[in-house]
């Protein structure tokens, strides 16, 4: 099973930017298709952002296409998000896990729900 841990949220100001990291371990390898999750009280988690094993696809939500780029370091066995141009209704708990559904058609990526995924990593965009 893959462990992932995830790390660099934080306070930002609107317009603002941060990397988020995810530390994989266990049986991950560079086949294993990543997504960051973000989640809301009351919410169910959001899929933003996933890449595939090989890191041969990704694919954004509609809310951060454009703002966030999701890249992986094999050599380092970690997943990133960097998010730029940060917005208020970019808060969330942030989180990076295997999706429990994975489609990958044709060169066109989904990922939906958490199969399994880090403890999660606070991000607050102040206004």
């Amino acid at each position: 099973e893959v462990q992932l841990v995830e790390s660099g949220g934080g306070l930002v100001q609107t317009g603002g930017s941060l990397t988020l990291s995810c530390a994989l371990s266990g049986s991950a390898g560079d086949d294993q298709t990543i997504g960051w999750f973000r989640q809301t009280p009351g919410q169910e988690p959001e899929g933003i952002s996933c890449i595939s094993g090989g890191h041969v696809t990704k694919s954004y939500a509609k809310s951060v296409k454009g703002r966030f780029t999701i890249s992986r370091d094999s050599a380092k066995n970690m997943v990133y998000l960097k998010m730029t141009d940060l917005k208020p209704e970019d808060t969330a708990v942030y989180y990076c896990a295997v999706p429990s559904f994975i489609s990958n058609l044709g060169g066109s990526l989904t990922c939906n729900g958490i199969h399994y995924g880090g403890q999660g990593t606070q991000v607050t965009v102040s206004s």
